[in-house]
């Protein structure tokens, strides 16, 4: 037998693509010797919520014991936060971590995965890795085309992806045309709604998701501290659901998935309204700024719900990247996403995003004459 280990991979796994990280922003530095301000990955600028680091330090020193392998504090704060019970939470390494496990439940050979085209990539992942068909949708004017969604459904669809807002367009749908798909889709089809931004929508109640979870028993909704409390590097989420979809994704979860450190920061981070609020109304003027800086030079950002702006800048977007990059600001291109010549761009700090501005009117001084890109 000649057999190699790499002949035991199976073929639909060996076509998946690789996640494409932005670039670290030490990386960077230390390559171009540079002073680097990072709008690449979604990050909150403000930091982790003070309490949260309180919090962190102060479980640091129990590191040699395993953590909750339960989470069972933040799954009880988490269900009295969103009136469910605990057996309706199951918290995990973000939200990535629940995207992959509905699939490895449910999904199967001979089984579907629907999602949008131009949408986070995990999903199309979660789907192919369970050796499921993959179904992608076109999108509606950046925006997921949820009666395209809905009229695609077959009887072998058993998981529809969302994301709302979506990452990367920054889009998002209202409640009412939510539930209006909702109402087209069989109850035995799952629909994970990644909510990983709704903190920074506008159009979106933070407590729609929840209500009409009440009402199905069909929806996962997913969760992140990664955004808005600002602890995206512990990497801890959640998810509400039926109890019987979570006990079977459990059976796949990594024992002590998540450790103390994380787990007491973000019960600490739920209590911090201040910084929470702080970090919403700065991205929400901050995103204001930016937009209308892009306008003034002539591009057409999405409006966006999120904590990032997308926008078609031509063909020379991953060019534009990497001139970006040598002046010390890193931005994503997004041709790995589907968007060739699109960038997204994080919402930073007024500070980072001069510095975004000023790097632009270097690279395109006639765009940036049409408009006061640094002004505050």
């Amino acid at each position: 037998m000649t057999r190699t280990i790499e002949d035991l991979i199976p073929e639909y796994i060996r076509g998946l693509p690789v996640y494409v990280p932005g670039r670290p922003i030490e990386e960077v530095e230390r390559e171009l010797k540079i002073h680097a301000v990072k709008l690449a990955s979604n990050e909150n600028p403000l930091g982790p919520s003070p309490l949260a680091m309180e919090a962190a330090r102060a479980v640091l020193g129990d590191s040699n014991r395993y953590p909750d392998g339960g989470t069972h504090l933040l799954r009880e704060k988490l269900a009295r936060l969103h009136g469910v019970s605990p057996d309706e939470l199951f918290v995990a390494l973000g939200s990535s971590e629940i995207i992959d496990l509905a699939a490895r439940v449910l999904l199967r050979p001979g089984l579907q995965g629907l999602t949008s085209e131009g949408t986070y990539a995990p999903f199309s992942v979660a789907i192919r890795g369970s050796d499921a068909e993959l179904m992608l949708v076109p999108q509606r004017h950046f925006a997921f085309d949820l009666e395209a969604m809905a009229a695609a459904i077959t009887p072998k669809t058993a998981v529809i992806y969302l994301a709302n807002p979506n990452n990367p367009t920054g889009s998002a749908f209202t409640a009412r045309e939510f539930a209006d798909f909702l109402e087209k889709v069989p109850d035995g089809v799952l629909v994970v709604l990644d909510e990983a931004y709704i903190h920074y929508a506008v159009s979106v109640g933070l407590r729609d998701s929840v209500e009409a979870y009440r009402k199905r028993k069909n929806l996962l909704i997913l969760r992140t501290f990664s955004k808005v409390y600002g602890i995206a590097g512990l990497r801890i989420g959640y998810a509400i659901g039926r109890p019987g979809l979570l006990a079977a994704m459990n059976k796949f979860r990594t024992p002590f998935n998540t450790s103390g450190v994380a787990q007491a920061a973000a019960l600490a981070a739920l209590d911090d309204e201040q910084h929470v609020s702080r970090c919403i109304a700065t991205n929400a003027a901050e995103r204001k700024r930016m937009i209308a800086a892009f306008g003034a030079m002539g591009f057409a950002p999405v409006a966006s719900e999120s904590n990032f702006v997308f926008m078609n800048v031509g063909p020379g977007a991953k060019t534009l990247c990497d001139e970006l990059l040598h002046l010390g600001v890193i931005v994503r291109p997004l041709g790995w996403m589907g968007f060739p010549e699109a960038i997204r761009v994080s919402v930073g700090t007024s500070e980072e995003n001069s510095k975004l501005f000023s790097a632009l009117g270097q690279l395109l001084p006639e765009r940036a004459a049409k408009g006061e890109l640094a002004a505050p």
